[in-house]
Formats: C-alpha cells, sequence, structure tokens
C-alpha cells in the first residue's frame, strides 16, 4: 500500500463559491473514506488557497478518479490538481517505516 498526496489549488474565490457544492463534495469524500481510499483531507488555512487529500493505495487511480469526479473541480473552484506519491516513513500508518 503507498500514499498519494492529492494537491487543488483553490480559486480566489472558492470559499464564496464553496457552499453550493459542499454537499455533494463531502459526501464523494466520505464515500471515498469508507472504502478505505481517503484517509484524511482538508483546506488549509491562512490563506486558504489550497486543499490536500490523503489517498491510500496501489497506485494514484484512486486519487485522480476522486478529482475527476469532484464538483470543485467540475465547477471551476479547483484552478489544478495534482496527484503524487508520497514516500511515508514514519507514524503508524506509514507506507515504509523507517526506523533508526
Amino acid at each position: 500500500m503507498n500514499h498519494y498526496l492529492l494537491t487543488y489549488h483553490l480559486a480566489p474565490d472558492y470559499l464564496e463559491r464553496r457552499p453550493v457544492h459542499r454537499a455533494e463534495h463531502l459526501t464523494l469524500a466520505w464515500e471515498a473514506a469508507e472504502r478505505g481510499e481517503l484517509l484524511l483531507g482538508g483546506a488549509v488555512e491562512d490563506p486558504v488557497d489550497a486543499a490536500l487529500l490523503l489517498f491510500a493505495g496501489e497506485g494514484p487511480e484512486a486519487a485522480e478518479a476522486f478529482a475527476k469526479s469532484d464538483p470543485y473541480v467540475k465547477n471551476g473552484l479547483v484552478e489544478r490538481w495534482t496527484v503524487r506519491r508520497w514516500n511515508t516513513v514514519v507514524g503508524e500508518i506509514a507506507a515504509n517505516p523507517v526506523r533508526p
């Protein structure tokens, strides 16, 4: 199992436009979490200009599929997104634990 970090770069008017799409976005996110694909997700603050979503899987497909179906992406609240493998090495759920 590997970790993949989905990074959203948010539109300047994200907070104003979010309420219309939030319930659908959160439903999609909680469904991914219940399947064990999405481990954590949320926007960063001060300023709210990005969001980070941590996925688990053998490949990046779950994270990519999530972004492509997300109403935030479809409706332009996300200006661009990327998925990158994150080589987690420390912590209880690290994909590749390394100890001294």
